[in-house]
């Protein structure tokens, strides 16, 4: 076997066990974001204790065995908003239901609860929406890409299932 082959091949194997690969992601009827319900939902609660929400996303997540989905904007974001709408479609709430626990942190203009950012390794957000998809010990596993759904507005809505069913843990049904 070549080096190449092999590496394919390791990356392969790795990549479905640490990112949950074998999940398949729900399909989604519509192919368009114009062809989203309006208006768009506003998925942020300026006024939340947003620590005290992320912390019983985790206390649920160990309770039932699985992810956290931290989903970091802002109203004022269309792509967030785009986001929350693919999110409560009825082909994807459920699996959104049956794999995460969602809490949603709002940032603000990239001012407000920037210390929950910076408790999943963070530095500076790369955009909005900031997708941390995190195992329910706290560990994020997806810090590399947390920032792909900040253009969730030039995605198709099957897109944005299937980057969610990257992070989803079979068998969290």
């Amino acid at each position: 076997m070549r080096y190449s082959t092999l590496a394919v091949l390791l990356l392969g194997v790795f990549g479905a066990v640490f990112a949950g690969a074998d999940v398949t992601a729900p399909r989604v009827a519509i192919h368009s974001m114009k062809e989203l319900p309006t208006p768009l939902p506003y998925p942020y609660d300026e006024k939340a204790d947003d620590k005290a929400r992320v912390d019983a996303a985790f206390a649920r997540a160990r309770a039932d065995g699985k992810r956290v989905l931290i989903d970091f904007g802002g109203n004022w974001c269309p792509d967030c908003r785009i986001l929350a709408a693919v999110m409560e479609l009825p082909s994807v709430k459920p699996f959104i239901l049956a794999h995460f626990e969602v809490v949603t942190v709002d940032i603000g203009r990239y001012s407000r609860n920037l210390d929950i950012v910076h408790r999943f390794g963070i530095q500076e957000l790369r955009g909005a929406p900031t997708i941390v998809i995190a195992d329910p010990d706290g560990t994020p596993v997806n810090i590399t890409d947390s920032a792909e759904l900040a253009d969730a507005r030039s995605m198709t809505p099957q897109g944005i299932a299937d980057w969610l069913a990257r992070y989803a843990v079979a068998g969290a049904e």
